[in-house]
């Protein structure tokens, strides 16, 4: 490890030191912002074409790093013998070649290559599967490409592109920055600096540290304030990042919380199972029994006890369950996320594009001199009697915009928010004046001031054009805009207009002002001394399957509670439409600057929106609810949720929208930034669990039937009921194939009309053991009592005696795994009779059981003699005893109530 911190630290060193100049080229972080641009051959406002794009990607390959290294076939196989259960079996292996008891050794050997066999493909799969879900998440960047805006996978950037940063970004290869507005980066992962590092346009010295290159930014950091656009200087293994990862190699993936219990309950398993062959052995050669024939009993007990088949399953049910996410737009980032969410007590969600629509459209405009309804979108926007109020309105949505919108289409790239402006500049006619489009200077959208500016040439001096929060740009304003002219802004005017913002939230439309300034100079202060133009109201709609998904979390016991930077009146409106609050009760909606206070009194749980809510207050609402108990999953999309969404037992970031940072703090990625995808994710996370807790108590009765077997026999007078090959086939067959089948369950109908589970619930609770340890009894008393009547019933020789009991126990576990529907569930429809893969699974037994009676060679091998009609009632009948028992214990439990019932699912 140490040597390892100092090849990084090396690398640092290496990568810090400046590029030496060639005599004909400078670094592109000491170049003017117009020779770096003539040296990469790219035009600022065109961007490349295609070909010259796909010309360069062939010289200089993807823009990718490859940091983890894929699981290898063969590292996938060894891990299959590396484990205590592998120990214990070859040890009995070794047992059996000792005595000179081959077939038993041979076949133990065997069993162990099959089912690494059967591990190894399961594991290989879903190894592959976890890199192919990573690919889903791949960052996407946007790009000036042949004079417009593209969005791309970032592994298709080549040097010479221009990308288009925003706040929250996270940077996609070595860029030098060609235009910045209010620019910081945090580059913590390259430099070891905490705090964010201010960046410019300007050229620094060739030979400047990498700490000190202002003027660049890099590939795996992350803007964390401002705005600006980017030169591709450096791609993959070129960039700063690429030269350090070259030297390092990614560790091994990470385990979940639930593949870790899993191991460890195999772990102890195999101690108990020592001592127990060890106590069983002494006890029998204390009473004088063959020594041979303990031996073979110990071997038979350990292989009784081991399911074999656990992690392999385990793995699977969760791979499945997890692409089954991915293919629902819930991509799992962190494999703990799994175990989490069905144990989700709380959703705090974002309003805009998460339980709306994300379609932003202007609907009203008001003005000074009234307010003017705009038409649909298809419908030019009808002149106002203030028609110079209008147009300088139109232009000011249109000029502070740095989204891409094309008329042609009606689509563009970038805000939502800002592309509905832009379709209403289209809608208004506003002309694209060059001069006046081009950008004398620009102040990106600021969490401190909620507000952002561009600044265009005007003549002899220049144009500010203002927009943000009605609020600030407000109190940020001196003047309106009133019969064409600048007037006062007084009190009154002032009440006048926040009650329009009032009104127009009402109506559950999010508002914005737009106001503006000349000066004589560019760099002046953009916020100051302002004319306030007037309100834009725009309307985002409800998603039409949210208030079904609100409802749903409702019955599942998930409380949803709105958190936005919105307006209170338009939030309430909000989420009266989607059925926030049941039918009939009031929403209760807070402020931001009121979650401190009612934290402090125990409040929160009162309400249903917090409206106005700042980054810290976000935190401080996560912090609350995880103190009061619950399990909170958190949406966000900007770099200021990314606190937040670490925080958050479950961080929910947006996959369109979201920002790269946010996506870096979160555990799942919504594809579709739609909050039904949310509680689809939940309830996969609920059948994952419960896929696993099934298949856990299945094996570990199937396998505890067994050791009560071999146990009682060797403890009584009772010849061995149950040979060790026969109990490695059995695992072989009557584990794996319906584990596997449980493993692959899509839940019940009903799994989100149960609470949520507490998350310190272990995976086998008091009432799963209870079901194991009854289950176990009764198959073990079927296959006593199918021992017997072989003996005294059917008077029966001893190959004939075990063939009866070795099936009778295989098929009463076959049929064992009806017992491990949800409790409550009916007999005959139920999560696990409507499974297709459990019917195949016992199809394929049926088969492995019923055929090797009758092949002389398995046989012979397994001892078994073919079964005539009498033997096969027998067998049939006793194998169906334990289901009919269990079926007992149900009814009884049922008319007790739940505390008493047995089932494995409470």
């Amino acid at each position: 490890m140490a040597s390892q911190e100092a090849r990084i630290s090396e690398a640092r060193a290496n990568s810090a030191t400046a590029i030496p100049p060639s005599p004909a080229e400078v670094p592109p972080h000491a170049s003017p912002v117009a020779d770096a641009l003539a040296q990469f051959n790219v035009s600022p406002e065109r961007g490349l074409t295609q070909a010259e794009c796909l010309t360069r990607r062939a010289a200089h390959g993807p823009n990718t790093i490859v940091a983890r290294r894929k699981a290898s076939a063969l590292a996938l196989l060894v891990h299959q013998f590396a484990s205590p259960v592998v120990y214990l079996l070859a040890g009995a292996a070794s047992l059996a070649a000792w005595f000179g008891e081959w077939v038993e050794a041979g076949a133990i050997v065997l069993v162990l290559a099959l089912n690494a066999l059967i591990g190894f493909v399961t594991e290989i799969r879903a190894a592959r599967s976890i890199e192919a879900l990573r690919a889903l998440g791949t960052r996407t960047a946007r790009v000036r490409r042949e004079g417009r805006v593209h969005l791309v996978p970032a592994e298709d950037l080549v040097p010479g592109d221009l990308v288009l940063l925003e706040a929250g970004d996270g940077i996609p290869a070595d860029l030098r920055i060609v235009e910045g507005s209010n620019l910081a980066a945090d580059e913590s992962t390259l430099t070891g600096e905490s705090v964010p590092a201010e960046k410019s346009p300007a050229p620094v010295a060739a030979d400047a540290l990498l700490g000190e290159r202002v003027s660049m930014l890099f590939k795996g950091t992350s803007l964390t304030r401002g705005s600006g656009l980017g030169l591709v200087v450096a791609t993959g293994h070129g960039t700063e990042l690429g030269r350090i990862t070259a030297l390092v190699e990614e560790a091994t993936p990470e385990s979940s919380p639930l593949e870790k219990r899993l191991a460890r309950l195999s772990g102890q398993l195999v101690w108990i199972v020592g001592g127990l062959t060890i106590v069983i052995a002494a006890i029998g050669l204390a009473r004088g029994k063959d020594p041979l024939l303990m031996v073979e009993s110990a071997i038979a007990l350990a292989v009784a006890a081991i399911p074999e088949g656990l992690p392999i399953v385990a793995t699977l049910a969760l791979a499945r369950g997890i692409w089954r996410m991915a293919k629902q737009n819930a991509l799992v980032e962190r494999l703990a996320a799994v175990e989490t969410l069905g144990a989700t007590t709380i959703i705090l969600t974002d309003k805009t594009g998460t339980l709306t629509r994300n379609r932003m459209t202007v609907r009203r405009l008001v003005l000074a001199a009234g307010a003017v309804d705009v038409p649909a979108e298809s419908a030019p926007l009808p002149p106002p009697g203030a028609e110079a109020a209008l147009a300088r309105m139109v232009e000011v949505c249109v000029l502070a915009n740095d989204a891409d919108f094309d008329p042609a289409t009606g689509e563009g790239t970038g805000d939502p928010m800002e592309i509905a402006l832009l379709r209403l500049g289209a809608q208004a006619g506003f002309a694209h004046h060059p001069t006046r489009m081009a950008r004398a200077a620009a102040h990106a959208f600021d969490a401190a001031t909620r507000m952002a500016a561009t600044v265009h040439p005007d003549g002899d001096s220049f144009l500010f054009a203002v927009k943000g929060a009605p609020e600030a740009v407000l109190a940020a304003c001196d003047f309106e805009l009133a019969d064409g002219a600048a007037a006062r802004l007084g009190p009154e005017e002032r009440t006048r207009w926040m009650d329009q913002v009032e009104a127009l939230g009402a109506q559950g439309l999010r508002v914005i002002a737009c106001a503006a300034r000349t000066d004589a100079w560019a760099d002046a202060a953009p916020y100051e001394g302002l004319t306030l133009i007037g309100l834009v109201g725009l309307e985002d709609p409800p998603r039409p399957d949210v208030p079904s998904a609100i409802a749903d979390c409702r019955r599942a016991g998930i409380r949803v509670v709105m958190v936005t930077g919105d307006h209170a009146v338009t939030a309430r409106a909000i989420a009266r439409q989607v059925g926030l609050a049941p039918e009939g009760a009031d929403i209760a909606v807070a402020e931001g600057r009121e979650v401190e206070r009612l934290v402090r009194e125990g409040r929160i749980a009162d309400v249903d929106v917090f409206a106005r809510v700042s980054p810290s207050e976000k935190l401080d609402l996560v912090r609350a609810w995880q103190k009061a108990g619950a399990v909170v999953a958190m949406t966000g999309d900007g770099v200021n949720d990314a606190p937040a969404l670490k925080q958050a037992d479950i961080g929910v970031a947006m996959g369109k929208r979201g920002t790269d940072v946010a996506r870096e703090a979160s555990a799942m990625i919504l594809m579709d930034d739609a909050f039904p995808t949310i509680v689809k994710a939940i309830r996969e996370g609920r059948v994952i669990f419960s896929n696993i807790r099934r298949l856990v108590a299945f094996l570990l009765a199937c396998n505890l039937s067994e050791v009560l077997v071999v146990g009682l026999a060797v403890l009584s007078t009772l010849p061995l009921p149950i040979l060790p090959l026969q109990i490695l086939y059995l695992n072989l067959v009557t584990d794996v194939f319906p584990a596997f089948a449980l493993a692959l369950g899509e839940g019940d109908r009903d799994v989100l009309k149960r609470p949520p589970r507490d998350p310190k619930e272990p995976i086998l609770g008091r009432p799963q053991w209870r079901g194991i340890v009854l289950h176990a009894g009764a198959i073990t008393l079927a296959t006593f009592g199918a021992l017997a009547f072989a003996i005294w019933g059917l008077r029966l020789d001893g190959t004939g005696i075990v063939t009866v009991s070795f099936l009778t126990l295989a098929f009463a576990q076959l049929w064992h795994v009806f017992n491990m529907r949800q409790a409550g569930a009916g007999l005959v429809r139920n999560e696990i009779t409507a499974n297709g893969w459990v019917w195949g699974a016992l199809a394929l037994c049926t088969g492995l059981l019923a055929i090797p009676p009758y092949v002389p060679l398995v046989a012979g091998v397994l001892q078994l003699v073919p079964p005539d009609a009498g033997m096969w009632t027998a067998i049939l009948g006793f194998s169906l005893l334990p289901l009919l028992l269990g079926e007992a214990g149900r009814a009884v439990a049922a008319r007790q109530g739940p505390r008493s019932g047995t089932g494995h699912q409470k």
